[in-house]
């Protein structure tokens, strides 16, 4: 059996669509499946089947190179999309697998991984015999207990807590851990930012902001003993790994993308009456619901998992 699995652009919605896929696997044993999306997304199934890297955005014809795609590709018996786009409607039609479907959310009240679970056995009609989020990266092996901080967030800055908190958290924990910095390639200047004030006030740590693939940043997290994170594709990776883990909500929903089934994580919110106002930038320009979230609640929640 050959399934086409189209995944979410964003890593963290790609990783959330692992526990589907996992069911999905539980389900047809020996499939042959191919995976297509993001050059972020693929990486995390990259051990599992065939990757096909989504170049469409790039193309001037999208549909044309999504028909052109799909012809080039063996029959498939299964095509299961975890978007909801117009292209991906039509990449379904031009797969043209004997069961489809298209990623149309279930409900919105669930938590994204139950909805993509329920979307997924629904469209394809089979039962749900796992629900845990499944990478399969091997953990990285510190030498000592190692904190990571993450302060980036691709979605928008309206995300992201401020490069002073998280220095603060790490000056305080810093005689317990090794501190290590996350990043991607667009997230350098808060990343530098914090290591600036790190070295300042002489906090041994790393900077590995933009210097690691997927594969490593999986592999990097799922070995920390604690992470302090922005809602980010990150915090999603070490959900799959049950790293101890302080999530850092601002203006976006936490019933929706907290860290899944993590009984190891906590929420670091407030409850004003704009959240979540799932903006990329604070419409206020208050930002409020970033700035009043201080670093005394990310270390009273640290002490509860540590």
């Amino acid at each position: 059996m050959r399934i086409f699995i189209e995944l979410p652009t964003w890593l963290g919605d790609g990783v959330m669509s692992s526990a589907a896929i996992a069911n999905i696997r539980a389900n047809f044993k020996d499939a042959k499946l191919t995976f297509f999306g993001s050059a972020a997304s693929t990486a995390l199934f990259a051990n599992l089947g065939d990757i096909i890297i989504d170049e469409s955005k790039k193309s001037k014809f999208r549909l044309a190179y999504l028909y052109k795609l799909a012809k080039s590709q063996p029959k498939f018996d299964a095509f299961i999309s975890f978007r909801s786009h117009l292209a991906s409607k039509a990449l379904a039609f031009f797969i043209h697998a004997r069961k489809s479907g298209v990623y149309k959310p279930i409900n919105k009240s669930d938590h994204l991984v139950v909805d993509y679970l329920n979307f997924s056995s629904k469209a394809l009609n089979i039962d749900i015999l796992t629900n845990e989020l499944e990478l399969n990266f091997t953990p990285k092996k510190y030498t000592k207990p190692t904190l990571g901080l993450n302060p980036g967030a691709t979605y928008g800055s309206a995300k992201r807590w401020y490069p002073s908190y998280f220095a603060d958290v790490a000056m305080s924990l810093s005689s317990k851990f090794d501190i290590v910095i996350f990043g991607g390639n667009g997230e350098k200047e808060i990343c530098d930012e914090i290591s600036e004030i790190l070295t300042k006030n002489q906090i041994s740590h790393k900077n590995l902001c933009a210097k690691t693939s997927i594969k490593e940043l999986a592999s990097y997290i799922a070995g920390l003993e604690l992470f302090i994170t922005n809602d980010s594709g990150p915090m999603h990776i070490a959900a799959a790994f049950k790293v101890p883990t302080v999530a850092l909500f601002g203006p976006t929903n936490f019933t929706r993308t907290s860290p899944y089934n993590n009984p190891k994580a906590r929420l670091a919110h407030l409850n004003l009456p704009c959240m979540p106002c799932m903006k990329r930038v604070c419409p206020l320009g208050s930002h409020e619901c970033m700035k009043e979230l201080k670093p005394a609640l990310a270390l009273e929640l640290t002490r509860q998992i540590i």
